[in-house]
């Protein structure tokens, strides 16, 4: 109960059907229903809302990290909606929740290579046959967070899409941490004592996270930040190797101002200590951190599709406006840190139904804090 009282989930999130059960039903079939109901209503949405139609469709990207079915999820969707027989389709698993990004990346290479092209990248996690039945603590957090959703985007490098485009995406970066062993292991599946499947997530993942996100920034920081920012940093840098050598005491080192390079934050909504420990390690105020928290309160961790929850967030409440920067920053078993990079390139219609548009005038919230 403590665990679930400090999680940041708040108790409109969603479950499947099955996950209600005693027992929980685990099956095949209960996950198959889950990312049906899920991906099947989003695309058809998305597709109706754009008045595209499936055959138009050149490459599609799925990404679902626990569960990997035979026919795959991009199988799935080609065979619901009557998509074209020379698709270019791949089914991403095991990537953790920071595959959003990676399928978003994958998409980009394919339409550099394919021109004239539209793409459709999907990303969900799916909850009904993943939940842990067993008592190892570590395990039993992944059941209080993740929660059920998902995303449907469309990515197009045809001219005639240019006029209806809603965001640019100017940079993306990914890092990979695998070969330090207790990255690896801070995300981790295996069954437990008594053979019960779950994933565990270490105490060091919060450390974990904040050194691949540093990883992270180093690429990304000479793409984005204004040069005043790099010299501080680096200056602070030699200064520190300077007094290093004087066995003299070290300064702080100097943390960018990234509010000078963007003016929007979509933290990955891995739980509440997750979204703290971003902010304080890149020194953001509360505000930039709101979409994050609600879309934890109201969503859950929907594992991949949390970023863009968020960017709806922001979208419904109006402050995303023409000229605008979003870095989105996800985290992912292995353990990864994907940053990803938009410039918004036209007018945002706070209006235009979305995920948050029956109770936008509902949020921001306080969400309740408990003692630990």
């Amino acid at each position: 109960m403590n665990v679930m009282e400090r999680s940041g989930v708040g108790v409109e999130s969603c479950m499947p059907e099955s996950v209600h059960q005693l027992p929980p039903n685990t099956s095949l079939k209960n996950g198959k229903e889950e990312v049906e109901l899920v991906l099947f209503t989003i695309v058809k949405d998305l597709l109706s809302k754009h008045n595209v139609h499936p055959k138009n469709i050149d490459i599609i990207v799925s990404n679902c990290s626990l569960f990997c079915p035979t026919p795959s999820i991009t199988s799935m969707i080609i065979n619901k909606f009557g998509f074209r027989s020379n698709v270019k389709s791949v089914s991403l698993s095991g990537m953790g929740c920071s595959a959003g990004l990676l399928s978003i990346s994958l998409a980009k290479d394919l339409l550099r290579v394919h021109k004239n092209s539209l793409a459709l990248v999907l990303s969900m996690e799916a909850v009904a046959p993943n939940g842990y039945n067993g008592t190892d603590k570590s395990k039993l957090i992944a059941n209080v967070l993740f929660r059920m959703g998902g995303t449907a985007i469309l990515l197009s490098n045809r001219k005639q899409d240019k006029q209806m485009a809603k965001y640019k995406l100017q940079h993306l970066v990914r890092t990979h941490l695998g070969s330090n062993d207790k990255a690896y292991r801070s995300v981790y599946q295996e069954p437990d004592e008594e053979g019960i499947v779950g994933v565990s997530l270490s105490r060091s993942l919060i450390h974990v996270a904040a050194s691949t996100l540093k990883t992270n920034i180093i690429k990304l920081g000479p793409l984005v930040l204004p040069y005043s920012e790099q010299l501080r940093y680096g200056w602070s840098v030699i200064g520190n190797k300077i007094l290093a050598r004087g066995n003299r005491n070290r300064n702080e080192i100097h943390v960018p101002n990234f509010k000078k390079a963007f003016e929007h934050f979509c933290i990955h909504a891995g739980g509440k200590s997750v979204i703290d420990a971003i902010e304080e390690n890149l020194k953001l105020q509360k505000e930039d951190g709101e979409a994050s928290r609600m879309a934890l309160y109201r969503f859950g961790n929907t594992s991949s599709s949390s970023l863009w929850y968020e960017l709806c967030y922001l979208e419904a409440k109006g402050r995303v406006k023409k000229g605008d920067r979003v870095w989105q920053i996800a985290f992912g078993s292995g353990f990864k840190c994907n940053s990803a990079v938009w410039k918004c390139v036209s007018y945002i219609d706070p209006n235009e139904t979305n995920a948050w548009s029956d109770r936008i005038h509902l949020y921001p919230i306080e969400i309740p804090v408990f003692d630990c």
